[in-house]
């Protein structure tokens, strides 16, 4: 769910737009947890706050468009510091946690949308390029990553991982294409092997 954000008549528009989910800073890397309602964002968030990383804001995060390619996304006052988890209700994070675990504004890195999937879907999804995509969020296209919801999965886990990846992507490192161009370098000295003497 997203709505634009209200402008004094006065100003200039500003490109402003509020959207439902949870805002981490992990690895440094400002992240946008997305789903449905109940799919788990919150107790995911709260892993990963257990896990030293931050929270920006819980339920509406407010992103302002800050150049061309920079989308800052900040917390509004009234929910600053909590974060609402089914079945414990509202938790004031900074009380439970510190100060440290607390950042009041982030540029957007990546979005994280969590989707629950039937395993004969799930069986679908490319496993060497992952579920991957963009996601216009103003004037900008944000990295996405889709992560199927099944029971045993670690989602914080897999969050830190797909962090992790997006840096070496943004560094010029993409895993898929190293292993398929390793298999067809393999493919082709055991073609050689059997085939001596031919090019």
């Amino acid at each position: 769910m997203e709505k634009k954000a209200q402008n004094s008549p006065d100003s200039e528009p500003a490109k402003k737009i509020i959207i439902h989910g949870v805002f981490l800073d992990v690895h440094g890397l400002g992240v946008l947890v997305t789903g449905d309602s109940g799919v788990g964002k919150s107790e995911l968030a709260l892993e990963l706050i257990s896990r030293s990383h931050c929270l920006i804001a819980d339920d509406a995060i407010e992103f302002s468009q800050q150049g061309p390619e920079e989308i800052r996304g900040t917390c509004p006052d009234a929910l600053r510091d909590f974060l609402e988890v089914r079945g414990l209700g509202v938790l004031n994070i900074r009380a439970m946690y510190g100060d440290g675990v607390i950042k009041n504004s982030k540029d957007l890195s990546l979005i994280v949308h969590l989707e629950r999937m039937a395993p004969e879907k799930i069986q679908q999804v490319d496993r060497l390029k992952g579920c991957y995509g963009k996601r216009q969020i103003l004037d900008a296209e944000i990295h996405m990553v889709t992560l199927p919801v099944a029971s045993g999965r670690n989602l914080a886990v897999l969050v830190e991982a797909a962090v992790r990846h997006h840096i070496l992507l943004r560094k010029g490192y993409n895993a898929s294409d190293e292993f398929i161009s390793r298999q067809q370098h393999l493919i082709q000295q055991q073609h050689k092997q059997q085939n001596p003497g031919k090019e």
